[in-house]
């Protein structure tokens, strides 16, 4: 019976408020028509059979609703603590911001961390500091079987689609990229316009779906590929096996945001969710993909070619190691993305429990090359929470060449960590295909916040490596980070993890690494 009485209450006020329109004033009105409202959805709530909560307490039951859906802004803006927010706390959001607008970046009275923490890391700097270089840092790219190298920057654009981005963020980050000279991934959605407008340096990525390149029957198709990677703008070309968000399934993209100019682009019906599939089928094991990379960068007339991969098991790659010994072929670079990486859309189980964190993925990748002899002309990229110049030396002492951002390059863009990527109602115009809220982007402007950050950063990062006495990142080893293990212990990151010397792992591998060395083969993956 209690569940009646507000249905009843609002009826009867309702009532009441009429009554007295009719009588004293029209005034009333204005009670009468929301108790009305009121009293009409009570009435509904009692009748609908979806919500158990909204038929046992009508109309106050919404108030639960509403409260949930505010949840999100309550805890950014009024909850969470300077350090502690997730997936990018406000300490590293408001430096994206800053750094974009070109606003004061400093900080006054002293860290917020806690130092002392366990797992605190800190790099190791000099008693005899120098200068910084007055021009960045640049990596070549391309090894010894590459004709067309190509000088990276030290933090670019990561892989974002036109689909999963409006074409206003687009086009904003490829102009930031062109007015700063850094490379601006594609992501797996192919070539859009959009990317090539502005004229920025691309690195055209091509996952299972082949978007770009893709047959009818949605296969890799060769005649497509040569003619768009002969593109200028294509400077390189990688091979996406797997995401640090979503390792194991491919690429999603919403069926709300599948818009008729996003599925003419890669070949799919609109407004259909559009998954691709979990592996590649133009190639078959690890001695195969070494051939695929071969044959495109044939096919491109020279250019880098490499892949990106999510570590799972450390056998995988090593099967990996064992193809390019065995087929004598090497990609030219090898992007590694973290489980902490970002993404448009994806089950929350693969989000949160499949693939291996970046900081170990990035070190298994490079000793595993180091101990088979064949670092030398491949170049590591480092992809996944690369904010701030302190992540970008961090990563390099790791064993990247060179890193790559995308969700700090949406910031950078304006975006709010709204966390909506996936509704098509981003509420900045970068996550959207809505032309309602993408025309809130305005390109000229977000381009030149995207330079911004990206040469600021990329100062602090050589403002560090001076500050360790260093002049190139060249310079920078794994000695130089320091992580506290327990409450009375700092240890290098040399003495933490299984290192290598180069060709170990050819003459006599250590116990650690034995066992995924004699479990790899060249043949097949685990």
């Amino acid at each position: 019976m209690i569940r009646f009485l507000t249905p009843i209450a609002a009826i009867a006020l309702a009532a009441a408020a009429v009554v007295l329109c009719a009588r004293a004033s029209w005034w009333w009105l204005f009670a009468a028509l929301p108790l009305l409202f009121l009293a009409v959805v009570g009435v509904a709530d009692l009748a609908q059979t979806r919500h158990s909560i909204l038929r046992n307490y009508p109309i106050l039951g919404h108030l639960r609703f509403t409260l949930e859906a505010l949840r999100p802004e309550m805890q950014q803006y009024f909850i969470e603590r300077n350090t502690d927010g997730r997936p990018f706390d406000r300490d590293a959001r408001s430096l994206i911001y800053e750094r974009a607008k070109g606003d004061n970046q400093e900080k006054a009275f002293g860290t917020e961390l806690d130092v002392y923490q366990v797992g605190q890391e800190f790099l190791a700097h000099s008693m005899a500091p120098v200068s910084p270089p007055d021009d960045p840092h640049t990596v070549t790219v391309g090894g010894p079987q590459c004709s067309k190298p190509y000088e990276m920057a030290l933090l670019n654009v990561s892989a974002m689609s036109f689909g999963s981005l409006s074409a206003n963020a687009i086009m904003a980050l490829n102009t930031g990229a062109r007015l700063g000279g850094f490379a601006h991934d594609t992501g797996e959605g192919g070539l859009s316009e959009y990317h090539l407008r502005p004229g920025g340096d691309l690195v055209w990525e091509i996952g299972s779906g082949y978007f770009g390149c893709r047959s009818s029957d949605g296969r890799f198709d060769l005649a497509q590929f040569r003619d768009k990677a002969a593109n200028p703008q294509v400077k390189c070309v990688s091979i996406k096996l797997s995401q640090g968000a979503k390792p194991g399934i491919g690429g999603v993209m919403p069926a709300a945001k599948m818009t008729p100019e996003i599925a003419a682009a890669r070949g799919v019906p609109a407004y259909h969710k559009c998954v691709s599939p979990p592996g590649h089928s133009a190639f078959t094991g690890p001695c195969g993909l070494m051939e695929f990379v071969a044959k495109l960068r044939e096919e491109t007339g020279g250019k880098p070619v490499g892949f990106k991969l999510c570590l799972g098991r450390p056998t995988d790659f090593l099967s990996l190691c064992k193809a390019m010994i065995a087929t004598g072929i090497k990609p030219d670079f090898i992007i590694v993305d973290g489980s902490e990486g970002g993404t448009g859309a994806a089950p929350l189980e693969f989000e949160d429990h499949m693939g291996m964190p970046l900081t170990d993925g990035l070190i298994i990748v490079n000793q595993s090359l180091i101990g088979c002899e064949l670092r030398d002309g491949i170049k590591i990229a480092a992809s996944g929470k690369v904010a701030s110049g302190a992540d970008i030396v961090k990563r390099l002492i790791q064993g990247a060449d060179y890193t790559n951002a995308a969700r700090a390059m949406m910031m950078a863009v304006g975006c709010i960590q709204a966390q909506r990527c996936h509704t098509n109602t981003c509420p900045v115009g970068v996550a959207t295909q809505d032309p309602k809220r993408s025309r809130a982007l305005v390109v000229e402007d977000k381009a030149r916040r995207v330079f911004r950050f990206q040469r600021e950063t990329v100062a602090s990062a050589n403002a560090l490596i001076a500050a360790m006495g260093l002049t190139s990142p060249d310079q920078l080893h794994n000695n130089l980070l320091v992580r506290r293990t327990d409450d009375q212990t700092l240890r290098r990151f040399d003495e933490i993890h299984h290192h290598l010397e180069p060709g170990q792992l050819l003459a006599e591998p250590p116990q650690w690494w034995k066992r995924y060395w004699e479990n790899s083969s060249a043949d097949q993956f685990s």
